[in-house]
């Protein structure tokens, strides 16, 4: 049976091997069609009033990629493996976050399945994967997905996905998706002639606002959380990072989000297991998280950016852009700013924000830890800035004790654990001219205002190969003596998190900071963490503990006194 909403349409047909099949208009726009033969691995097209051949928008396989045909996929053709898992939830877990295309120097799903044993190593529950569906060419972040009910042939295809995941659970990994329903991408986007799916004015830097509050919005709702429920359900994925929500335009007494999440949680309870829905919002706003019976939107978590803001001021100086904010603080210096984030999650929560130049936020100290997901770099934190450099390994030991020892949820970005040096770069695979020349400069207009007016100057061109090619992680590096050392400080920060529950507490209302202007203490039940920020060694008084871990060998503890060497982190326990 092939089924099209086209609401707008005289007449609809199937073309299949260059013959047209009339289809049969239903109830509410819908068109339906039986063509005798036709099952999983058919190729078809949609016409519209006679109309050139367009891919099915539902299309769960597009092999020959956004401008080819759409072709049949029959989900149930696949064999699973994990009857036996039955989920694994957010709180106290730790999230990490790969690109299926430079995780690794194949780029498929096939050869990410190789590197899972890692992962398992490290101590990490989620594995969170950037957007998988076709997108233009042969490389791309994947937030230019237009075909978003299938998954691109580049990494390995539907099946080549479903392995993945199976092989996760049977790792004790769950899997996050990255999904993206705010925008489509500008080529091979073939929406619009379907329906009302666009929204008649409002837009965003990425492009048209789809239609979730106008006419016709019911259906594209559907659209958007049948694509959602078909993840979790038919990939049997463990949840959702719901790509920069603020951009969802959306006027309804009933928010999209709100709708989505309940449809979520009755999955759920069909399926038997906790399945997870993650906003990434620029809002500061606890509305998100909060249960749906308290007139929230009742996701599980939230990506919370000031809480990075905080680690990445305080550990590498930088204050260009929204940076600036958090190099002050209230009482002069980045160590207050993370003060605030580590006990009261938002840095701006209610204050004014130098970078909006206007107050910005909500408070959010109620909230459980947990549903905030923070980090030291994403692929966003990193891949937005001209050069895509990382945090210089330093420093990032630095945040990750801070990260790992925190109330919150931490997320990883592949290849920090062990503090690699390769970047990750803004790559595109434009098929048309006037997008693949103009990506740069719309790259550089986009960051206006952020500090980086060399822009032009030290950005790789997005269409550029070696753009691309210089994103994959080195994983030879992790043969030299300082990558290892790196990886075993990881390793130990998520082994004592784990082992220590003080160390996952996420109730805010538990953790007490001491600071000054280059140092603090953390207070996390009877562990302290203890973290020199600048360039001297300290000082620091404390009550009877012993030593659990440091980044330095130089640390030293005196009775009551504690030395941190520069630059330098402790994890003490009390022992009175």
């Amino acid at each position: 049976m092939f089924e099209v909403w086209a609401p707008q349409a005289g007449a609809v047909e199937v073309e299949i091997d260059g013959t047209r099949h009339a289809m049969r208009r239903g109830n509410g726009g819908w068109w339906s069609a039986e063509v005798p033969g036709a099952g999983h691995g058919t190729d078809y097209r949609f016409r519209l009033d006679g109309g050139d051949p367009l891919p099915d928008p539902r299309t769960r396989w597009q092999p020959e990629g956004i401008f080819g045909p759409s072709r049949v996929y029959d989900h149930d053709r696949f064999t699973w493996s994990d009857d036996l898992w039955t989920g694994r939830a957010l709180p106290g877990s730790i999230v990490y976050e790969l690109h299926i295309g430079t995780f690794t120097p194949e780029g498929t799903f096939e050869a990410a399945i190789g590197r899972l044993e890692h992962l398992v190593a490290l101590g990490v529950d989620f594995v969170e994967v950037m957007p998988v569906p076709p997108v233009p060419g042969g490389r791309n972040w994947g937030y230019d997905g237009v075909d978003l009910w299938a998954v691109t042939d580049n990494y390995g295809g539907p099946d080549g996905f479903k392995r993945f995941v199976d092989a996760c659970h049977r790792q004790g990994l769950g899997v996050i998706l990255d999904v993206v329903y705010n925008h489509l991408g500008p080529s091979g986007n073939f929406l619009a002639p379907f329906g009302p799916y666009f929204h008649s004015s409002a837009s965003s830097f990425w492009g048209q606002a789809v239609n979730l509050d106008g006419p016709g919005s019911d259906e594209v709702r559907r659209y958007f959380i049948g694509n959602a429920l078909q993840w979790l359900r038919d990939y049997h994925v463990d949840g959702l990072r719901l790509d920069a929500v603020h951009a969802l335009h959306d006027d309804r007494a009933v928010h999209f989000l709100e709708e989505l999440a309940g449809e979520v949680d009755a999955l759920s309870a069909a399926v038997g297991r906790p399945l997870t829905l993650i906003a990434e919002s620029d809002l500061n706003d606890p509305r998100l998280m909060t249960p749906r019976e308290a007139g929230g939107y009742g996701l599980a978590a939230a990506w919370n950016d000031d809480v990075h803001h905080a680690l990445h001021t305080a550990v590498t100086g930088e204050r260009h852009g929204y940076y600036d904010d958090f190099a002050g603080g209230p009482s002069g210096s980045p160590a207050a700013a993370l003060a605030k984030v580590l006990t009261s999650a938002y840095y701006h929560d209610g204050t004014y924000s130098s970078f909006r130049g206007r107050s910005h936020g909500r408070p959010a100290r109620h909230v459980p830890g947990h549903r905030f997901v923070v980090c030291a770099q994403n692929h966003d934190q990193i891949g937005n800035r001209a050069e895509g450099d990382r945090v210089d390994p330093e420093a990032l030991r630095l945040a990750a004790g801070l990260l790992l020892t925190s109330p919150f949820t931490p997320m990883l970005f592949m290849g920090e654990e062990w503090g690699t040096r390769t970047p990750f770069l803004f790559f595109t695979d434009h098929v048309e001219p006037q997008l693949r020349e103009g990506e740069a400069d719309r790259r550089r207009r986009e960051f206006v205002g952020f500090g980086y007016d060399d822009w032009a100057d030290k950005a790789p061109d997005p269409g550029e190969e070696l753009t691309f090619l210089r994103s994959k992680l080195d994983w030879s590096e992790l043969e030299q003596d300082a990558h290892r050392a790196h990886l075993d400080w990881y390793r130990a920060l998520i082994a004592l998190r784990r082992a220590h529950p003080d160390l996952s507490d996420p109730r805010l209302d538990r953790v007490r900071v001491e600071h000054e202007d280059s140092w603090l203490v953390v207070h996390r039940g009877a562990f302290r963490v203890a973290a020199n920020l600048g360039r001297s060694p300290v000082a620091l008084r404390v009550r009877p503990a012993e030593i659990v871990l440091a980044s330095d060998p130089g640390t030293h503890l005196d009775g009551d006194d504690l030395t941190l060497p520069a630059r330098s982190l402790a994890v003490l326990r009390l022992t009175a």
